[in-house]
């Protein structure tokens, strides 16, 4: 009788990783800065995924719009998109590699020693990955209320800005603006009680009515630049690199143009005299 050997369990859980599963994963990785993931922005250079005798073996590589963009950032997208992968069950290894930045030696090294933030960059690391983060999270919860707020009040006419102090999460319309606030308000461990005061600050207090007026033009301004750059990243990585544009997902916020919309040629109008 012949004898039947069972499959290592490592192996069957190769069989099981899948490209698309590993960019699932890294749909969780945000540009902090402009508070998308990096799979929408087209951040994704190369993806491979290979059989190995332990488990999958990944092999990442990512690219930013520049060759300055902030090592902080630029470490940061890296080292959580090194960390969402290896959490997948069934892979062995992952190597995640930054490509065309100033600092991609440095950075590719720490990455590959596990040598953490500090240990990557020593005495320039000013300050910690988790203070990064939740600075930029607090900006990311301003211009998810604002967007909130902004729809509700061009919903309704009569609404005034100064009403904008007493609005709570029950009377936001449904939909991906509160959905969003909701995921950044949990980000910051803030309450996400249906009677919670939407425009609140980043410990959860609500503004003073004098108040509310000057905190919601704050936190235009920052939405207006978080799109803003946004926009503007998006297009200097098409720029830099051919065919990028069709990796990246079109902003539902409206700061990209719309995929039917035609731009209009750069021209220079010739005078004659």
């Amino acid at each position: 009788m012949t004898a039947v050997h069972a499959e290592p369990c490592a192996a069957r859980a190769t069989s099981r990783v899948t490209k698309e599963d590993v960019r699932v994963a890294l749909g969780a990785v945000l540009d902090p800065e402009l508070d998308e993931p990096i799979t929408d922005l087209g951040f994704v250079r190369s993806l491979e995924v290979a059989a190995g005798s332990d488990g999958a073996v990944v092999r990442l590589h990512l690219r930013l719009p520049t060759s300055f963009c902030s090592p902080n950032f630029a470490y940061l997208m890296a080292s959580d998109s090194k960390d969402v992968i290896t959490a997948l069950k069934g892979v062995a290894s992952v190597t995640v590699e930054l490509d065309d930045h100033h600092d991609s030696d440095l950075i590719n090294a720490g990455l590959a020693a596990d040598a953490g933030y500090r240990g990557t960059f020593k005495h320039e690391a000013e300050d910690s990955l988790e203070e990064l983060r939740w600075t930029f999270r607090r900006k990311a919860h301003t211009a998810a209320m604002e967007r909130c707020l902004t729809e509700l009040l061009r919903s309704d006419p009569d609404l005034l800005e100064t009403d904008m102090g007493n609005v709570r999460l029950w009377d936001l319309p449904e939909g991906r603006n509160k959905e969003a606030l909701l995921r950044r308000r949990t980000a910051l461990g803030l309450p996400g009680g249906t009677n919670s005061i939407v425009l609140a600050n980043h410990e959860g207090h609500p503004y003073p009515a004098e108040a509310v007026p000057m905190a919601l033009r704050r936190a235009r301004s920052t939405r207006i630049s978080i799109d803003g750059n946004a926009h503007f990243c998006r297009g200097l990585l098409r720029t830099r690199y051919d065919g990028s544009g069709a990796d990246q997902t079109a902003r539902p916020e409206g700061a990209e143009a719309t995929p039917n919309h035609e731009q209009l040629p750069f021209t220079v109008k010739e005078t004659h005299q």
